[in-house]
C-alpha cells in the first residue's frame, strides 16, 4: 500500500489517495496546505484500526462504499463505489492492515 500526494492547479490543490495494488482504497477532499493534507493521512492512519471509524453507505446506484472518521466526527477519507460488500470488506481489511505503514509518494 502507498499513499499518492497529488498538487493541481485548483484553489485547493493538495490530495491524496490510499492505494492498494495500484487501486485507490480512500480518497481524500481538497485542502489548501500541504501540511493540513499531510495531517489528513496521519489521520487515517491513526484511524483506520477502529471499526467504529468506518461509516457503511450505499449508493442510489446500488454501489457499496465507505467513510472513515475522526474521533469528532469528520469525514477523514471516502472510498470509491465497490460492486459488492464483499469487495468493500476487503478495501477495508486493507486498509486496516496496510496503512499505517504506508509510503508517501508525490504524484
Amino acid at each position: 500500500m502507498k499513499v499518492i500526494m497529488k498538487k493541481s492547479d485548483a484553489k485547493e490543490p493538495f490530495s491524496w489517495s490510499f492505494q492498494d495494488d495500484g487501486k485507490a482504497i480512500l480518497r481524500s477532499e481538497n485542502y489548501k496546505e500541504k501540511r493540513s493534507a499531510m495531517n489528513g493521512i496521519e489521520s487515517v492512519k491513526k484511524n483506520c484500526g477502529d471499526d467504529g471509524r468506518y461509516e457503511m453507505k450505499t449508493s442510489s446506484n446500488g454501489k457499496f462504499f465507505f467513510n472513515l472518521k475522526a474521533k469528532n466526527g469528520q469525514i477523514i477519507g471516502t472510498s470509491p463505489m465497490f460492486a459488492t460488500e464483499a469487495d468493500r470488506e476487503a478495501a477495508i481489511a486493507a486498509l486496516k492492515s496496510k496503512a499505517g505503514s504506508a509510503a508517501i509518494e508525490e504524484a
